[in-house]
């Protein structure tokens, strides 16, 4: 009968929607030394279940230097930055083949998409990868994203992710995820090492990473991945300032990533510390193009984070690295705490001649004002 009500034809929509998943080495490879092709095919399978249902969905997946090593034949680890950059160079076109043959059985298009820090370190070039990438998932198609190893190298720290522990952190930054999916081949986070602990037991949610979970995430780095529990919480820090939902777990586990999208209480689970940022101030907090920290006083960090206000000269206490006037600094109280970071109106050689000093005194001490303001508000991320 006709209740004058349309059918509401549209699925039901799971709590998340944009999801970002990270395969890491030990995982694509089940410890292994190349690719692990069930694996692979039961995870490729799996995402296909939520691209039908009208998920949104990127893959950030290490894997290209085994996938280098099979192509090779070789059963022994080759040392050296050069080196790895060869096998990198010659896995990335094994994997996208892997990803292409899995995929295409489900009728979906997969595109590759290699990023370094300096491709995003400018504001140009961050939003040039932010288009690309949500282009990408407009079109239906399953970006499979990693680090251009070929051109980031160790040495040159600016220029590198160091892992893909990050690196899927600042893609979830990018796309506006819902959630990130760090899946790996341990359970999550637990309160001691299990392997030598049998009192350890997994935390089920973090609803803040503070010291004391950062102290637990004690470096577990396998032989193959460049990324270990330390990584995994740096990188869950970043997505969930972001207003990002993260979740590290097992990606083994049978229909492990249906399981997650849909809220199961599975691995360890850490929620968003605020709502979604504006595309500025996330570029601004993922640390990609910081030049140097300002620690400042407890009156300013109260005020920078109670009250939202504007950090001003009086309230800098010292002042660490080399910047110019519209660089991005990070902002640090007298303990140590990480409390955001902000544009800068005045370079370092400025602000250390004008910390601690009052408003009215910048023009007789530079001879010029800027504005009371050293960050303005409208400039500052608060973590």
């Amino acid at each position: 009968m006709d209740n004058g009500k349309r059918p509401d034809l549209k699925p039901k929509v799971l709590p998340y929607h944009r999801i970002v998943v990270k395969l890491g080495t030990s995982l694509v490879t089940d410890g292994g030394e190349y690719l692990n092709q069930a694996t692979l095919s039961s995870l490729a399978a799996q995402v296909a279940q939520l691209h039908r249902q009208g998920r949104e969905l990127l893959i950030v997946s290490s894997g290209a230097i085994a996938s280098g090593r099979h192509k090779l034949g070789l059963t022994r680890k080759i040392k050296g930055i050069p080196f790895k950059q060869v096998l990198a160079s010659m896995g990335q076109s094994g994997l996208m083949h892997v990803y292409e043959q899995l995929f295409s059985q489900y009728n979906i298009t997969v595109a590759q998409a290699l990023l370094t820090k300096a491709d995003l370190a400018d504001r140009a070039g961050y939003l040039n990868a932010r288009n690309t990438l949500l282009a990408l998932l407009e079109l239906r198609v399953i970006g499979i994203v990693n680090e251009n190893d070929v051109v980031a190298v160790d040495e040159i720290d600016e220029a590198k992710f160091g892992d893909n522990d990050n690196l899927s952190a600042m893609v979830a930054n990018l796309v506006d995820a819902d959630l990130l999916l760090l899946l790996t081949d341990t359970a999550g986070l637990y309160t001691a090492d299990p392997n030598r602990d049998p009192n350890a037991h997994l935390i089920s949610q973090v609803d803040r990473i503070g010291s004391e979970i950062e102290h637990l995430a004690t470096e577990t780095t396998g032989n193959l991945g460049t990324g270990g529990m330390i990584t995994k919480i740096e990188a869950a820090k970043l997505a969930t300032t972001s207003g990002v939902t993260v979740v590290i777990a097992d990606g083994r586990e049978p229909d492990i990533v249906p399981q997650l999208v849909s809220g199961k209480t599975v691995g360890t689970r850490f929620l968003p510390t605020t709502s979604k940022l504006e595309s500025r101030k996330r570029w601004m907090i993922s640390g990609l193009c910081t030049h140097g920290k300002l620690i400042i006083d407890s009156g300013a960090a109260l005020a920078l984070r109670k009250h939202h206000r504007s950090l001003l000269a009086a309230g800098i206490r010292q002042i660490e690295g080399k910047f110019g006037r519209g660089d991005i600094v990070d902002i640090y109280d007298a303990e140590g705490t990480h409390l955001g970071c902000g544009i800068t109106s005045y370079s370092s050689d400025d602000t250390s001649r004008i910390k601690g000093a009052q408003s009215r005194k910048i023009t007789s001490l530079l001879g010029f004002n800027y504005g009371s303001e050293v960050v303005h508000r409208n400039n500052l991320a608060v973590l």
